[in-house]
Formats: structure tokens, C-alpha cells, sequence
């Protein structure tokens, strides 16, 4: 056989790995121009999560809730799992097969078992000593796999309500919002899913530029392990707005950001989404009392980015607060006070001629006084074909939409409950350059909690948010998730056959 047919033999082969289906069909007789088809968009059959540990305070409630939507086209079998990253070593003196560091870990009780698509499930634990969690679903369960974990701290640095959606494992993340101040206790939580050990680079950035670190380069994080690393040890820098870059060398992690304050409260810092000349940032709080802005360019040109809120009457320039100067390679920041004014609110950040990448994050405060509570709002990916959103009650869920480009409609669909209840549906339109607090559907009997999924119904781009709130000793606790596309489904051009190829 010779290298061409392996080259293409291989090359369909990664295709069916990835959606779990590839064909190669028969030429077309009515599409002999050389026209491409359009791609197919088949379900995933296969989807990892990395969950990182939720809290090291022993105040510490915790729930995780496994959702995944009933998608078309997939197969009847398949499975899903969450189960705690334990390192596993394996003494090379003893013959192959499973220590019993290995059995031990394989009889660990997963923290939850994912029920069937369209069926919530939820598990809870307690404590300081929970660790990160590695999903992994296959078949009918995969395609928007979503796990959400949320926790609740009572007391100390950092009280209030974290919330995190688990993520897929990458190579790279940008977490502009980050702090290295005496008042903040930021931690960066790395988890490696695979068998074998990842490196890792963690480079900071400040108001002045690259922040000297001491122990920021080469960070291995062993196989099946989480590795918790605190900002304040990498650099002697106290700054209040710090950019965080974690870059893989080898392998792949989750990566994400507990932000903790000693006055202020605490919440997950999620990545931002890429670089990119135009963010948007959905979801504000209309509550919110103190909105601040953060912001970096990792090129080495400056950049005025503009600033719009997409109100619910539309596009506003905020007054006073138009553009932000971004210097290259340095964090910028400023205080936009309450720039909702208590009505419902996205940031929407254009460079000056869109060819300047840049990545924001907002930290948003509720509350005042020595009851403030605080949460983040990365830039945001659009929703896409399909997002998905857990853990949601009628009365603590708020769901935000925003239509920067244009008029769009979108179905939104609330689950059947953890313990009961039944599906329901509503349509609605969004205007072009607003931002709605749309009033969800809940499910009829509903008991427990419920998941949200948000289906674009026009080809204008969607952002949307999710916010959880609750109140516990007169602080307003409260959490922000961004819902960018769920990947349920992936995009399989079409092909033709062409023996060509295969001749030398």
C-alpha cells in the first residue's frame, strides 16, 4: 500500500474519530463543477470535561448538575462519567495490571451518574477536601454534554456563590481580571485529564507589561491530577488588574481562575474567548453597583477600543467612558461605576479598525458596603446552533440575551426537572443592539432544578449569560455564566470519490 492510499485512509479515519461517522459518497451527477457541497453537522460521539476543585474552605456547599439536551441522528448506546482526578502511579517493580493505588481509584463513588439525555441530575458534597472532577461521555451523550458545578461559602476570603461550568481541555487561555494584590487570594487551577504529565507556562501581565515571575515556567501537572498555583507566589508584584496567559508546552489542561477577596467575595474567573478585534460581554446584572473593565492586547501595537452597552433599548455609549486605551502587551482597566443603571446590560468592545486582538473580562459588584458580593463576565463566544445552561430555579435564574449585529429570534427550552416535571418551550425576539432579560419558560410540576437551552432561530449572532442568585446573612451571593456554543453537533463536509489519488 503505498503512502498516498495510508495518507488518505488516515485521514478519513480522523474525521470518524471525531464525529463518529465519515462516508465517502458516490460522485454527484448533477455536481460536476467542482462546487463543494455543504457540510453536514452530525452529533459528537465523544466529549471530555475538567471540573476543577470547587473550594479549599471547610464552609464549603457544593452541586454539581449533569445535563445533556436530546440531540437528532444520535446512536441509542453510550454513556457518561464523572470521576475524581486522582493521580495514579504505578510502582514499575511490580508486574502490569492494576495497583492497588489504581483499584482504589477505579472504586471511588463517581460524585454524581449522569442520567439520560433531556434529564437532569444533580449530586452535591462538602467541604474543603473535594477534588477536580474528569467527565467523559460518549454516544447519545455527548453531543452538549454540560456539567455545572456551583458552591457556596458562608464565611471568610472569598464568600459567596462560585459558579463554573466545566470545560473542555485546551492548550492555551487568556484570563484578563485577575489579581495579585495583598486583598486578593487568586489561585489558577490546572487539571490534566490525560495519561500522560503536561508542562505548563503561566505568564502574567500588569498595567506596565510582563510581570518578572520566579517559578511561572515549566509547571508540571501529572497525569489524572489537579495542581493548584497561587498568583502571589509567582511574582512579588502587588497589582490590582493582572492578565494571566497560561500556555500548554505538552499535553492539554483545563484552566481556570478562583479569584478571592478578603471584602469583596469571590467567584470563578473563566477564559476569555480569543484575541479578537470585537468582544462582547453579555449579561450584566441590571443590579449592579460597581462594574470595572479589564482588557488586553498581547501584540505590541496600542489599540482605543470602543465602548457600547447594548441597553434594552439599544446600542449607549457610556458617558465618560467611550473608549479605552489599551497600550500593547500591558493591561488596562477602568471603573464603569453602575453603568446599567438598573436595566439589562452587555459590554460590546470594537478596536478602532478591528485588526487589534484583545481579550476583556468585567468584575462585577452587588450590594454595598460590607455586603458586596462580586462575580466575572469574560468576553464571550457567540451561542452558535445550540447552548446549554444547569442548575436553574424560577426564582434565582436570570437569562440575558443580546443581538449586537442585528434582529434575532431564539428558542429557548427549559428541561424537565432533577425530580419531576415537564419540558416547555418559548420563542422570542431579540432587537438589533439590545440586551433582554428574558422571562424563561419553566417546566409544568417542576421539581428540583431544570436546564436552559438556548437555539438561535436566525443566522444573527446571539450572545447569552446566565446568572444564579441567593441571599445568606444579608448578602446578595451570586454567580455569572457565559453560554457560548454547547459543540453538540460538528461540521462534516461533503465528498466525492476521486480514484485518482490512490495512482502514484
Amino acid at each position: 500500500m503505498n503512502r498516498t492510499t495510508l495518507s488518505l485512509i488516515a485521514g478519513v479515519t480522523a474525521l470518524a474519530a471525531v464525529t463518529g461517522f465519515a462516508a465517502v459518497s458516490s460522485p454527484d451527477a448533477e455536481a460536476t463543477d467542482g462546487t463543494a457541497e455543504a457540510a453536514a453537522h452530525l452529533p459528537v460521539e465523544r466529549t471530555s470535561l475538567v471540573c476543577p476543585p470547587p473550594s479549599s474552605s471547610d464552609l464549603a456547599e457544593t452541586t454539581y448538575t449533569s445535563f445533556t439536551p436530546v440531540t437528532k441522528g444520535t446512536e441509542k448506546g453510550g454513556g457518561a462519567e464523572l470521576q475524581a482526578a486522582t493521580e495514579r502511579k504505578q510502582d514499575e517493580s511490580k508486574p502490569e495490571g492494576d495497583s492497588e493505588d489504581d483499584k482504589d481509584a477505579k472504586s471511588e463513588k463517581p460524585v454524581l451518574e449522569p442520567g439520560d439525555p433531556g434529564k437532569p441530575v444533580t449530586g452535591e458534597t462538602t467541604g474543603g477536601e473535594s477534588p477536580a472532577l474528569l467527565g467523559t461521555a460518549e454516544g447519545r451523550f455527548a453531543p452538549g454534554w454540560t456539567v455545572q458545578e456551583t458552591t457556596t461559602v458562608t464565611a471568610g476570603t472569598g464568600r459567596g456563590m462560585h459558579g463554573v461550568t466545566c470545560t473542555a481541555p485546551d492548550t492555551e487561555f487568556w484570563f484578563p481580571g485577575a489579581g495579585t494584590d495583598a486583598d486578593r487570594t487568586d489561585y489558577v487551577h490546572l487539571t490534566n485529564p490525560d495519561d500522560s504529565a503536561a508542562v505548563v507556562d503561566i505568564e502574567l501581565y500588569g498595567k506596565d507589561g510582563a510581570l518578572e515571575t520566579t517559578v511561572g515556567e515549566g509547571i508540571t501537572v501529572q497525569p489524572h491530577s489537579a495542581e493548584p498555583v497561587l498568583l502571589s507566589t509567582l511574582t512579588d508584584e502587588k497589582q490590582t488588574d493582572v492578565t494571566v496567559h497560561v500556555v500548554v508546552r505538552s499535553g492539554r489542561v483545563g484552566a481556570a481562575v478562583q479569584a478571592l477577596d478578603d471584602k469583596l467575595g469571590g467567584d470563578w474567573l473563566p477564559a476569555s474567548t480569543d484575541p479578537s478585534g470585537s468582544l462582547v460581554l453579555p449579561g450584566i446584572p441590571k443590579d449592579a453597583t460597581a462594574v470595572r473593565l479589564v482588557a488586553f492586547t498581547p501584540g505590541d501595537a496600542d489599540v482605543d477600543l470602543k465602548v457600547r452597552l447594548a441597553s434594552p433599548s439599544g446600542l449607549i455609549t457610556p458617558a465618560g467612558h467611550d473608549t479605552l486605551h489599551v497600550k500593547g502587551g500591558m493591561t488596562a482597566a477602568v471603573d464603569l461605576e453602575d453603568i446599567t443603571r438598573g436595566e439589562a446590560g452587555s459590554l460590546v468592545l470594537t478596536a478602532a479598525d478591528g485588526s487589534v486582538p484583545v481579550v476583556a473580562a468585567v468584575r462585577v459588584l452587588r450590594g454595598k458596603g460590607d455586603n458586596q458580593e462580586s462575580a466575572f463576565i469574560p468576553a464571550a463566544r457567540p451561542v452558535g446552533t445550540r447552548a446549554t445552561s444547569v442548575g436553574n430555579t424560577a426564582k434565582d435564574t436570570t437569562l440575558s440575551v443580546t443581538a449586537p449585529e442585528g434582529t434575532a429570534k431564539i428558542k429557548v427550552t427549559a428541561s424537565a426537572g432533577t425530580e419531576g416535571g415537564t419540558e416547555a418551550s418559548k420563542t422570542y425576539t431579540i432587537k438589533s443592539g439590545t440586551t433582554q432579560n428574558i422571562e424563561a419558560p419553566v417546566p409544568a410540576g417542576v421539581k428540583g432544578t431544570y436546564a436552559l437551552t438556548v437555539e438561535p432561530q436566525s443566522d444573527t449572532p446571539v450572545y447569552a449569560s446566565r446568572t444564579l442568585t441567593t441571599t445568606k446573612n444579608d448578602v446578595p451571593f451570586f454567580t455569572v455564566q457565559s453560554l457560548p456554543d454547547d459543540r453538540g453537533t460538528v461540521s462534516v463536509p461533503q465528498s466525492n470519490e476521486d480514484l485518482s489519488i490512490l495512482q502514484n
